[in-house]
């Protein structure tokens, strides 16, 4: 899998892609991420990217130039899809991040400022994706909970496939408490049916757990 990230802060990339289970993947080549900073696409002499919006409204925005001259570069290498990250786009699902996993690349432009201009979207993008309903300074952090959250679906990225298939989403519902060692912890013990050995019966409890949680936590996801 390759990821080409579209940024004007390539930097706030660097310790997210060396630590734990990213950087493992990408040592074994099981991803590539690539940055491109924009910014160096731009005409203007001082690399200038953003300008006031037409219609007098308050806040920058970054022009079309730049990120469609970066964009089509990207695109003659191969053929992609295009993610833009926005308060706009559709929320981000755990069935959304099944969906590109099966993709050999993948371009995740990141916006900042107010907004880019519509006419690149229009042009160039073929999936708008938002992290929740709340505004962020840039696409970078949803890139890289997008990153995050495809990559672990890779095949060898987790050494414990099982832990994926179980974890909150994977079966349209939150997933279950969790508990390890020491069996007792400020006197709070452990749920018994867990010590017991009876896989059928844990295997339900799981199920139940989660039910629960999901019932009484996010409801919104049975409807």
């Amino acid at each position: 899998m390759i990821f080409e990230v579209l940024s004007l802060f390539p930097d706030a990339f660097s310790g997210f892609l060396n630590s734990s289970i990213i950087a493992r993947a990408r040592e074994k080549k099981l991803l590539e991420v690539n940055l491109t900073d924009y910014r160096q696409f731009s005409l203007n002499k001082h690399h200038k990217v953003d300008d006031y919006p037409y219609g007098g409204f308050a806040g920058m925005v970054i022009q079309a130039q730049p990120i469609y001259s970066a964009l089509i570069e990207l695109l003659e290498i191969g053929n992609a899809p295009v993610v833009y990250f926005t308060p706009q786009g559709r929320p981000l699902t755990q069935k959304i991040l099944e969906s590109y996993s099966s993709y050999k690349r993948i371009i995740l432009l990141c916006g900042h400022y107010k907004e880019i201009d519509q006419r690149v979207r229009d042009l160039c993008v073929s999936d708008e994706i938002s992290l929740g309903d709340y505004v962020l300074t840039g696409g970078e952090i949803p890139a890289l909970a997008f990153i995050d959250g495809v990559s672990r679906l890779l095949p060898g990225v987790l050494s414990d496939r099982e832990s994926a298939n179980s974890d909150s989403f994977s079966n349209e519902g939150l997933g279950f408490p969790c508990y390890t060692r020491p069996e007792i912890f400020m006197s709070l013990g452990v749920p018994e049916v867990l010590l017991s050995g009876n896989h059928k019966e844990i295997k339900k409890w799981a199920l139940e757990q989660g039910k629960r949680l999901t019932v009484t936590r996010r409801p919104d996801l049975k409807k």
